[in-house]
């Protein structure tokens, strides 16, 4: 069965997060975009760990449904074309800053466990650790190694994914306080690493030019801070709906289908730059200007490009084997957005959004599977024509850097 997965998401009781980000919302919005598991997110935080308990249940094992009398709340807002299953897997990001090898590390990390009380035994250990009401995603003074001790000995069905690995200031291979390998960050638990999320600013083919991550499966996911933004990033399988099935597949790579990505352009890290001098530059003007902006003479945020060039030991484009096919895609609503002239969050985008959900079915389907002559007999030929060139690349791209997203543009170059 294709399942489309977005396993790295947040609640409100995260920083710089919507008021938006319940459950329910999360339920209703994983039906517009076509997702069929999604991550509880923040379980580490006393009040949300609360509500799942409340307002999830024991579906099948190792997944949750949400309780059918807060499903009958929300399923008016989902239009028959995209109405589905939707279950949830327990799961939190860990913000872990420590000292190793001389250095201060700064690594985000995702977990996942089967079953409630193991969520609930991880909760004792860290919050003697540090505090877990400060932030959904906490911030605590653990070795990424620790961390996964602790949740393997809790139980060994639980995982852990090093998350967007390349982020400059927060991640495992971020050129800031991050490591040259898995292997550094992890030492002799190493092995129980299975699964590296390449975030919005890289894609699998960034990820292939570095032989020691071949082992890897490499997953995409939201990390969506806005119900509106889940699954603008996703991993897809091939599995029964169960926690066991999908960790099989990111172990073994059978059974997991590919992925969802942005065009890394668009992700706020992948060039060099500064951004208070609106100054972009690509790796070769970073190691030209010795690191520095040419406007203020200030050190530049080394972006995932530069760091991914730093660390390859094989040219781009080279495709490994056993590589999984991705799909790079623009959200919708952007689409729309570029093709009406009008801003995304206007009232006339809002309604033009949710009408072709309703009369096309979900937006990853939309994005990758309608025929194009559907799109174009239901909906107009320009969005069609639109999405015939995203599917095929033709796209220009503006990259992000140091911050600020990138853009993605179809119809106006």
């Amino acid at each position: 069965m294709r399942i489309i997965t977005d396993l790295h998401l947040h609640s409100y009781l995260s920083r710089a997060t919507s008021k938006k980000l319940i459950l329910e919302n999360i339920y209703t919005w994983a039906q517009l975009k076509g997702v069929q598991i999604a991550a509880t997110a923040d379980f580490t935080h006393p009040e949300w760990f609360s509500q799942v308990k409340d307002r999830l249940e024991p579906a099948e094992d190792g997944l949750f449904r949400l309780k059918q009398a807060y499903c009958q709340t929300m399923d008016t807002h989902v239009p028959a074309s995209c109405r589905g299953e939707v279950r949830f897997i327990l799961s939190t990001e860990i913000s872990s800053i420590y000292k190793q090898g001389g250095k201060v590390r700064k690594v985000h990390n995702l977990i996942f466990v089967p079953e409630i009380a193991d969520a609930a035994n991880i909760r004792k250990v860290l919050e003697k650790i540090g505090n877990l009401k400060a932030d959904g995603r906490p911030i605590l003074g653990l070795s990424s190694r620790n961390l996964l001790e602790i949740i393997l000995s809790v139980n060994p069905r639980s995982f852990l994914i090093p998350a967007h690995i390349w982020t400059p200031w927060f991640s495992v291979l971020g050129s800031k306080s991050g490591f040259d390998s898995i292997e550094e960050c992890f030492e002799d638990l190493s092995s129980h690493i299975f699964a590296l999320e390449t975030g919005l600013s890289s894609d699998p083919q960034m990820n292939w030019q570095i032989s020691m991550l071949d082992r890897f499966s490499l997953v995409s996911n939201s990390d969506a801070h806005s119900p509106e933004k889940i699954g603008r990033e996703a991993t897809i399988f091939n599995i029964d709906l169960s926690y066991d099935s999908l960790v099989n597949a990111l172990q073994t790579k059978d059974n997991l289908e590919g992925t969802i990505e942005f065009f890394p352009e668009e992700g706020k890290y992948h060039m060099d730059g500064h951004r208070k001098c609106q100054m972009m530059l690509v790796p070769r003007e970073t190691r030209e200007n010795h690191g520095l902006c040419p406007v203020c003479s200030k050190p530049v945020t080394i972006g995932v490009m530069n760091q991914v060039e730093s660390l390859s030991d094989r040219q781009p484009g080279v495709i490994p084997q056993g590589a999984k096919p991705y799909h790079s895609l623009i959200p919708l609503i952007e689409i729309l957005s570029e093709i009406y002239g009008c801003g995304k969050n206007s009232k006339k985008i809002q309604k033009i959004y949710h009408d072709t959900l309703a009369m096309l079915g979900p937006e990853l389907k939309i994005l990758m599977d309608v025929s194009l002559e559907d799109i174009s007999h239901k909906h107009n030929p320009i969005l069609a024509e639109a999405i015939s060139r995203m599917r095929c690349g033709k796209v220009h791209l503006d990259a992000g850097y140091d911050g600020e997203f990138g853009r993605a543009r179809i119809m106006t170059f």
